[in-house]
Formats: structure tokens, C-alpha cells, sequence
């Protein structure tokens, strides 16, 4: 569905919190958020998720890995998600052989936390994936995480080779014009036929990641 300049840039402004701010740019990341460490072995983590089992990234070495940032509640999520580039991509890519694992670093009592908002969500859009609870912040600050959706593709190494946004069309538009750029669709498909990324990092945007401090 089209929306109207107006609408999206109030979307925008709303979302993200500054008047100034534009679908490509994310907010400030908290001071204690790293810089995503391409090209670096990923950091590990080990986190629960909405059914209760515990996953551990470095166990999944072998396997190319995908993190999608998430929280349910933000619009660029939900467009994502319901009619956007989310909405089949990781049935897609794991039917291939990647593994796919949404992250929700939303502390309690912030918007999109919790099991019961994110099991839902999973309900809501078919999500085959599991959520991964990081109710600390801990991965999302170690990984750079300062939107949702924020993307990341890990080699079967462990090498982190991406970081960055979905593609280039919040909302599905390209600002200005022009056509869609699926950044992480890229790095995914690079990566699993053992080839270079064509662009390690680019600029996540979208709703910022809802730490606790």
C-alpha cells in the first residue's frame, strides 16, 4: 500500500525520534553500544527464546547464520514483516540452508518486550525462526544493534562479513526514487556461494533498539 509523503515523513519523524532524522539514518546508539565488528569473528551469545529453549550462536558455527534485529511493535517492522521484504525472506533463505534468528533487545517494560508479545508476533506472521530474548542488551549493544530491523550475516567460519540495513526502502519506497538495493539479500546470497560481500556495512534504519540504559 502507497502512503503519502506527509505520512511517512510523520512516521519517520515519530519513530525515530528527531525531527532531523531520515529513514536512512539511525537513531543514536546508547554510548555503551560497539561498532559491528566486520570482518571479526561475531561475537557469541547464548539467549532463550519464546518457546524457552536456549540458543547459542557459536554451536551454529558451520551453518551461515542471519540476525534480524526485532521488535514487534515497530512500524518499520511491521511493514517489513506484513507486506515488505520480511515477509517470506527468511522462509526463503532457510530453505536454502541458512539459519535465521530474530534478536528482541527490548528491556522490560519497553516497547515490543516480552515473551507473550513476541510469541505472538512469531504467530502472527508465520515466523518458522525463532525470537531470541535479550532482555539485558547485552548482544544488541556487542554487535552495534541500533535498529530494528537491524541485519547481520555470519559465514559458516563465524566471520561476521555484514552489518547493516534490510535494503535501502524504508516502507518499501526508495527516498528520492530510484530502485531497491536489498543490501542484506545480497550479503546472504554472496556469502552462502562463498564469495565477497559486495558492501560489508551500510546504514540500518528504523525504530531504535529499546535498551534499558
Amino acid at each position: 500500500m502507497m502512503r503519502s509523503p506527509a505520512i511517512l515523513t510523520s512516521l519517520l519523524t515519530l519513530v525515530i525520534g528527531s525531527s532531523t532524522a531520515t529513514a536512512d539514518r539511525p537513531a543514536v546508539p546508547a554510548a555503551t553500544t560497539a561498532k559491528p565488528p566486520v570482518g571479526k569473528i561475531a561475537p557469541d551469545f547464548q539467549l532463550t527464546d519464546t518457546d524457552g529453549k536456549t540458543v547459542k550462536l557459536s554451536a551454529l558455527r558451520g551453518k551461515v547464520v542471519v540476525l534480524e534485529w526485532f521488535n514487534p511493535d515497530c512500524p518499520f517492522v511491521k511493514q517489513a514483516h506484513g507486506e515488505g521484504a520480511l515477509e517470506d525472506m527468511a522462509a526463503r533463505w532457510t530453505a536454502k540452508g541458512v539459519v535465521w534468528l530474530a534478536v528482541n533487545s527490548a528491556a522490560p517494560a519497553k516497547q515490543g518486550y516480552g515473551r507473550d508479545r513476541n510469541a505472538a508476533a512469531r504467530k502472527e506472521w508465520s515466523l518458522a525462526h525463532p525470537v531470541l530474548l535479550d532482555e539485558t542488551g547485552v548482544a544488541g549493544k556487542a554487535y552495534g544493534a541500533t535498529n530494528t530491523p537491524h541485519m547481520y550475516v555470519i559465514d559458516k567460519k563465524g566471520t561476521l562479513v555484514y552489518a547493516g540495513g534490510l535494503d535501502n526502502a524504508p516502507f518499501g519506497e526508495v527516498k528520492g526514487g530510484g530502485a531497491v538495493v536489498p543490501y542484506a539479500e545480497q550479503a546472504i546470497e554472496a556469502t552462502l556461494a562463498g564469495k565477497k560481500v559486495p558492501l560489508a556495512e551500510t546504514r540500518a534504519y528504523g525504530c531504535g533498539v529499546k535498551y534499558g540504559s
